[in-house]
């Protein structure tokens, strides 16, 4: 199989654990664009938080942020699909994130907003690479269009949240954790499945010329839709088990391998 495309998720697959690129997997990403393959980064992450890794790789191809919420073009920064959380759906997660004291993130595009200032907070800046304003105006955020919100917690606390939100709320909202201490919250009508379907339609490409890489739950969708879906050696047994394929971890250069092996025809791993 000639593969087309490789969507690759940021965190725990591109980057390492001190947030960084490799150079040999910047350097198998930059070959595999130079040989014509569509390298998509798909990630939980708002636009404003790819941006240096996409001018790193010299890419300019569509990129999925806020777990498929919204596609833009990497150049141009133009929009080529955005769907935002329903105001109904958006207002239950922030009631529940307030009556269970989270800490409570809310992307409106590039901009963040918080409930509050804690460490917390101050250490998902640093992730983001955004300075979070607090939330004066709830309602404000809504009518602006909310790409996803996200609760920020202990891992046992993550749990326990969602155990009680799955008899709590509708079908409109999906939440799955791309951390264990995330809980993300976007309309259920996206994914970064349906992301990756939208692309192949965009630029020509079929899901059996796709191959999807990542370590979360929130990459399944897309590991099961592409023609591979390849797991990193640092994701759960859980994703590995629903995965064709299973890579080094993301210390231990796990993208170069897939693409040098897969796309670039050197069995290297």
């Amino acid at each position: 199989m000639s593969y087309r495309l490789i969507a690759v998720d940021m965190d725990g697959t591109l980057l390492d654990d001190s947030k960084k690129i490799t150079p040999r997997t910047a350097e198998a990403v930059r070959r595999a664009s130079a040989e014509g393959v569509t390298v998509c980064l798909s990630t939980g992450r708002p636009l404003c938080g790819v941006r240096r890794y996409l001018d790193e790789l010299a890419l300019d191809t569509p990129v999925i942020t806020c777990n498929g919420a919204l596609i833009a073009d990497a150049s141009s920064g133009e929009v080529l699909f955005s769907r935002c959380v329903e105001p109904q759906d958006a207002r239950a997660v922030w009631i529940y994130g307030q009556a269970f004291d989270t800490t409570i993130c809310v992307w409106v595009r590039d901009r963040l907003y918080v409930n509050r200032i804690d460490e917390r907070t101050e250490d998902y800046k640093k992730i983001s690479g955004v300075e979070p304003e607090i939330i004066a105006d709830f309602e404000a955020l809504i009518r602006e269009g909310i790409s996803k919100l996200l609760w920020y917690d202990t891992p046992e606390n993550i749990t326990v949240f969602r155990e009680k939100l799955d008899t709590e709320l509708n079908g409109g909202v999906s939440y799955l954790t791309s951390n264990p201490a995330f809980l993300e919250f976007f309309d259920s009508r996206v994914s970064k499945a349906k992301a990756m379907e939208f692309l192949g339609a965009h630029i020509g490409i079929a899901r059996e010329e796709m191959i999807a890489v990542g370590d979360g739950e929130n990459d399944l969708s897309m590991l099961e839709y592409a023609g591979l879906g390849v797991a990193m050696g640092n994701a759960s047994e859980a994703v590995k088990s629903r995965c064709g394929h299973v890579t080094a971890s993301n210390n231990d250069d796990g993208v170069a391998k897939v693409i040098e092996r897969f796309c670039l025809g050197s069995r290297s791993d």
